[in-house]
């Protein structure tokens, strides 16, 4: 891993979580995008070079419906850079970790992503991110 790329945080509200955030980061989002894919709508904010993504669910069966719906409002993900996905994926399948994705998605902002289950990083869903090329 390279370095911390965004940090997921799920939300009910993408506009009133806007203006929250907004107004406690001190600058305004930069990209909202829909990745239907995922069922999700997103917003992105920056700080010191590291994303915060704001996910907000677009369907009811969506994976950001079901977290909020059983954890509530929160952080979802950590997610983290990765210079080869597949890659990644193979070495971290190696090392014992649980894989939800063995094959790299197209996620947001121009992203490959792929998840590895929270029960092998100590209850953290950890996100893998390349940028697409």
């Amino acid at each position: 891993m390279e370095k911390l790329e965004h940090i997921g945080i799920a939300v009910k509200n993408l506009d009133e979580s806007n203006r929250v955030f907004a107004r406690l980061l001190g600058r305004a989002h930069y990209k909202i995008e829909e990745v239907a894919g995922e069922a999700v709508r997103t917003s992105f904010f920056e700080v010191s070079g590291v994303k915060i993504e704001l996910l907000e669910a677009t369907a009811p069966t969506s994976a950001i419906a079901r977290f909020i719906e059983k954890r509530g409002e929160g952080i979802h993900h950590l997610a983290f850079e990765v210079s080869d996905i597949k890659a990644s994926i193979q070495a971290f399948s190696e090392k014992g970790f649980s894989m939800i994705n063995t094959e790299p998605k197209a996620g947001a902002d121009n992203k490959l992503i792929a998840f590895m289950h929270p029960k092998s990083a100590q209850g953290v869903l950890v996100e893998l991110c390349q940028e697409k090329r």
